[in-house]
């Protein structure tokens, strides 16, 4: 693998496309965004004129977009597939619906193109440190290819199966728990409040027994600070646990867990609270119960 055409430089793109560079491979980068650009090229990349331009010649291109729609104006649209290499292996490592990256996969398929259907898990830390959790789907020789890729950004690197869509699927069963988990905690705690509970010793007690969990120990001091850091937002869970229920719908299973949190993250944005950290969801739980 030799150059590589990068697509999305945003919060964790960016630092994604760096630690390529660190390894030593040849980085392209495309985004609309002139100061990303101008990062990558501080870094040692090469800021592409547009996503052809970007693309050409590259033995892989990696999307790491917001969503299936952008990845298909990359792809299609802006003429990045057909400059991409003959046998080149196109990467979409964004979290989208599991049937929007199988029509992808096949239309990559058609031009000649490989394609590994591989979203990420663990956010702009995770990008930072090069220790993201990497969920590949694509053929075994084709992951192979990919994997020295993979190893310069990824520390838990999976081969999840041989189907496009099988990637996206393991991904939205982890934001399915992220979210639920995120939410469960805010109800908690909103229960704790309403009595006048002190959240923090009830955080020390919880974070010490069975009901610990990641996200509570994670989350839950940022949920009792009145503007905490945004680290992932609350519009992100919006986004991605409307995946979850987009497939559930596909596959006909019912996820009414699920449905209930993403009400609560919908509620959250709507009350104009979306580029909040996500922890701020327990702000739905004390709009609905009166406390603060």
């Amino acid at each position: 693998m030799k150059t590589v055409a990068f697509a999305g430089l945003g919060a964790m793109g960016l630092p994604m496309a760096r630690n390529l560079l660190a390894r030593g491979y040849p980085v392209r980068g495309i985004d609309l965004s002139a100061q990303s650009l101008a990062a990558l090229a501080a870094a040692g990349g090469t800021p592409a004129a547009d996503a052809a331009d970007g693309a050409r010649g590259a033995d892989m291109l990696i999307l790491m977009v917001v969503n299936a729609a952008q990845a298909e104006q990359v792809l299609f649209a802006d003429g990045a597939l057909a400059a991409l290499n003959a046998g080149g292996i196109v990467c979409l490592m964004a979290t989208c619906p599991p049937g929007a990256v199988e029509k992808i996969a096949a239309r990559v398929a058609a031009a000649g193109r490989r394609f590994v259907d591989a979203p990420v898990s663990g956010g702009v830390a995770g990008a930072s440190a090069a220790s993201l959790t990497i969920m590949a789907a694509c053929e075994r020789a084709t992951f192979d290819a990919a994997r020295p890729v993979f190893e310069a950004v990824g520390k838990r690197i999976f081969h999840v199966g041989e189907r496009a869509g099988q990637g996206a699927t393991v991904k939205t069963v982890n934001q399915l728990l992220c979210g639920v988990h995120i939410a469960v905690v805010a109800e908690a705690f909103a229960l704790a409040a309403k009595v006048g509970v002190d959240l923090a010793v009830l955080l020390e007690i919880m974070g010490g027994s069975s009901a610990s969990s990641w996200m509570l120990k994670d989350r839950g001091p940022r949920m009792l600070q009145a503007e905490p850091e945004v680290t992932s937002a609350v519009d992100i869970f919006v986004k991605d646990l409307g995946i979850v229920l987009e497939a559930g719908r596909e596959a006909k299973c019912a996820l009414p867990i699920a449905a209930l949190a993403h009400q609560m993250f919908l509620a959250a944005s709507g009350r104009g609270d979306g580029r909040a950290d996500d922890s701020q969801v327990i702000r739905s739980y004390h709009a609905l119960n009166g406390t603060r």
